[in-house]
């Protein structure tokens, strides 16, 4: 039956026909097994790592295949909308390293041949699919309100019927073209909605290049495709969209796998070729030995400013979440420890199934190595970038003191084995303030740490005699460990462990007292990197006028 007149009744203004845009928008000419995948965000609000951990597989997929990521924007629900959220979406997209080839450049602004890329601004293209939908008897007005839609589900939920608008419960489907024209004339608020050819009976056989081979019943729900507001639905737009863009490859959450049979059957009954889909893992956190969602609510880390305000490097998240994609990452990281994270090849059939689990510590871990890897002068640029932003007073001191700041940024970096002194740029002041004078003076007795084998007054016998002794140029951190210890014996501390153990009352203590009781009077600390490289970087005048200070702290 043919349904000429009601399309037309709908869609006066359309002109065009499904073929014009299947024309209009051709197979990309990209070389064999190339991906064309996209990140379609609703900028309803702001970037969830949820986000960059999609957007950092949809992207990886398509560079390393030498193809085409893109970035179209899904706002068909204008009410939710947040005024900057597009922006946000690209600035953090290009922070953590990842340039769309085409799409939304901005509120306004887009680059490619297969726009518009924010779905507004397509409505004539859904309406034209649309109307030859209606035409063949494949889609229909339903002129239910919303009230009646309520006491229809709860009738199904009292019968135990699956709930949803679809065969007999589906009251609007087969009217006569002369009854739906009737009821819009007279002024009936309708949707559209898609006709299902589905049968609960079939199944439908699907491979999903993360969950593997799955098998579910045809669609049979009558599903909206464009609402009230003449706005498609995500189910519609995202079929056209990714059709007619020649999206070869849907990377999207799990949350989504649910829809797939209504989606498959779309492409289907449209003509299109379907895509790959691959649907990721949820991100989830171990709260209290129970797993969960990562939650925008509960969780700082969930928001991608957090990164950047506790101060992780971008490589460091990206590196973390490359270990959440393939755990093959971990691996192929310890064999290449210097080679660029974008040598890594992705792989899809590599991906959890289950949930990807966020954790802090390893991410921790992750950075740690990420960070030790980088020379002294890039630590020094990283950590000022965000010192300037969110540490003013740091700011100012390690950019008024750069010589020695780098030397700091530098300590034990040279060798096989750096240290892994910081996780993320928040964590540098509590571990360097004692070089700065500024900071170092404020504190007093109570901030002094000391072996727990030594008290604050034989830490200041010991200061008063080997400020007078010690050597500031012994040339080497041996010569001055010798140095020390043989300071040390003079005061009756032991250099020998056996030597002590065998016979503790007749030494004060170890040679590590001294070098504890000295650190104490430089830094403050009980616990610091080589003592010897800590007096080079503050130099003879400091050194010894921290020794005169603690003796009167």
């Amino acid at each position: 039956m043919s349904f000429e007149k009601l399309a037309e009744l709908i869609f006066p203004e359309i002109d065009k026909t499904p073929e014009y845009y299947i024309e209009k928008y051709p197979k990309r000419n990209l070389k064999e097994g190339a991906v064309v995948s996209r990140y379609a965000p609703s900028p309803t609000g702001f970037q969830h790592i949820g986000g960059v951990f999609a957007a950092l597989i949809n992207e990886r997929l398509a560079s390393q295949t030498e193809g085409i990521f893109f970035l179209r924007i899904e706002d068909t629900d204008q009410k939710r909308e947040v005024k900057g959220a597009i922006e946000d979406t690209i600035q953090t997209m290009h922070n953590f390293g990842m340039d769309f080839n085409e799409g939304m450049t901005g509120e306004d602004s887009s680059k490619g041949e297969y726009g518009p890329y924010r779905q507004s601004e397509r409505a004539e293209i859904y309406k034209t699919f649309v109307k030859d939908l209606i035409k063949k008897g494949l889609a229909y007005p339903a002129f239910d309100t919303p009230e009646e839609l309520a006491e229809l589900r709860e009738r199904q939920t009292e019968a135990k019927i699956t709930p949803g608008y679809y065969g007999e419960y589906a009251k609007d489907r087969n009217l006569t073209e002369e009854e739906y024209i009737e009821r819009i004339n007279s002024g009936k608020d309708y949707v559209i909605r898609f006709k299902s050819p589905g049968n609960s009976e079939t199944r439908v056989e699907f491979s999903d290049l993360i969950k593997g081979d799955i098998s579910f019943p045809e669609n049979v729900q009558d599903v909206v495709i464009i609402k009230g507001d003449g706005l498609p639905t995500y189910h519609f737009a995202h079929a056209i969209d990714d059709a007619l863009m020649r999206t070869t490859h849907v990377i999207r959450g799990e949350e989504w796998l649910s829809s797939l049979p209504i989606h498959v059957q779309l492409f289907d009954t449209l003509g299109f070729e379907r895509p790959n889909y691959a649907h990721i893992p949820t991100i989830m956190k171990n709260d209290n030995g129970s797993k969960r969602k990562l939650s925008k609510r509960k969780d700082a880390e969930a928001a991608v400013s957090y990164y950047k305000e506790v101060g992780y490097p971008v490589q460091s998240v990206i590196e973390y979440l490359l270990n959440i994609v393939n755990s093959t990452f971990e691996e192929w990281r310890a064999e290449n420890p210097t080679v660029d994270y974008h040598d890594f090849e992705v792989a899809l059939d590599k991906m959890s199934k289950s949930g990807a689990l966020f954790d802090i510590v390893k991410l921790n871990d992750v950075s740690k190595e990420v960070i030790c890897k980088l020379k002294a002068d890039k630590v020094y640029d990283l950590y000022t970038e965000w010192a300037k932003e969110y540490d003013k007073e740091m700011y100012d001191l390690v950019t008024s003191n750069e010589a020695m700041s780098k030397e700091i940024f530098n300590i034990d970096k040279e060798g096989p084995k750096p240290r892994k002194d910081f996780a993320k740029w928040d964590e540098v002041r509590g571990k360097v303030d004692y070089f700065f004078d500024e900071l170092f003076n404020k504190e007093t007795a109570e901030n002094v740490e000391l072996p727990k084998t030594l008290s604050l007054e034989n830490a200041k016998e010991i200061i008063k005699v080997y400020k007078d002794k010690f050597n500031f140029n012994a040339g080497s951190q041996e010569n001055w460990f010798e140095d020390l210890k043989a300071i040390g014996a003079e005061l009756g501390y032991c250099a020998n462990r056996k030597e002590y153990k065998a016979n503790p009352d007749a030494f004060k203590g170890m040679i590590s007292d001294v070098a504890g009781a000295v650190r104490a009077a430089l830094s403050h600390r009980s616990n610091t990197p080589d003592l010897y490289t800590i007096m080079q970087i503050l130099g003879e005048d400091k050194v010894r006028a921290r020794f005169e200070a603690f003796l009167n702290i």
